[in-house]
């Protein structure tokens, strides 16, 4: 065999094995998640909730942490971030928000500790713990239900599917709100 035929062999074998391996690299990288978008309802209702957390906080500190993790959970949830696991949830968001992630793990930290030990809810020292993590989980709460240029998209047009176009059909469109111009 020559040489040349080898480095065109190796080369060959050396594009399959990067085709083969490609997306599944791709598929583990976590910054490339997808953030759905939000209706503006659903924004709304969200920071209404979190406004009655926040509000319920000084008659019961201890319910106001558990609920603002459940919250802040299912809103990162919404907005495609991994539902598996909250470890899962985290790292992910760690990616796009660095800057905040420590706020909600220190709230998920403490609604843990809370949850574990009713007790610590009727400490002064405790209660004021509780008012930091839930203070420092703000600002992600805040990203998170922020409007996002995707979030007021309209909808994509259909796609025709294979048969339908083969058999002579035209798929129905999907038409907005009527507009005066």
């Amino acid at each position: 065999m020559s040489t040349v035929t080898l480095i065109i062999l190796v080369a060959a074998l050396a594009a399959i094995a990067g085709l083969v391996i490609a997306p599944s690299v791709r598929q583990g990288r976590k910054g490339e998640l997808p953030v759905r978008s939000l209706p503006s309802e659903a924004r709304e209702q969200y920071a209404a909730r979190w406004a009655g957390v926040q509000e319920r906080f000084v008659d019961s500190p201890g319910w106001a942490l558990r609920e603002a993790d459940r919250l802040l959970g299912a809103l990162a949830v919404d907005r495609g971030y991994p539902a598996e696991s909250d470890g899962k949830r985290m790292d992910a968001l760690s990616i796009r928000h660095p800057g905040e992630i420590d706020g909600y793990r220190r709230l998920h930290a403490m609604a843990a500790q809370v949850h574990d030990s009713e007790a610590a809810q009727t400490a002064e020292a405790a209660t004021e713990r509780m008012r930091e993590a839930l203070v420092a989980a703000r600002p992600l709460f805040e990203q998170l239900v922020r409007a996002q240029p995707h979030d007021e998209r309209p909808l994509p047009p259909p796609v025709p599917r294979q048969r339908d176009l083969q058999r002579g059909r035209i798929p129905r469109q999907r038409f907005g709100p009527a507009t005066d111009h």
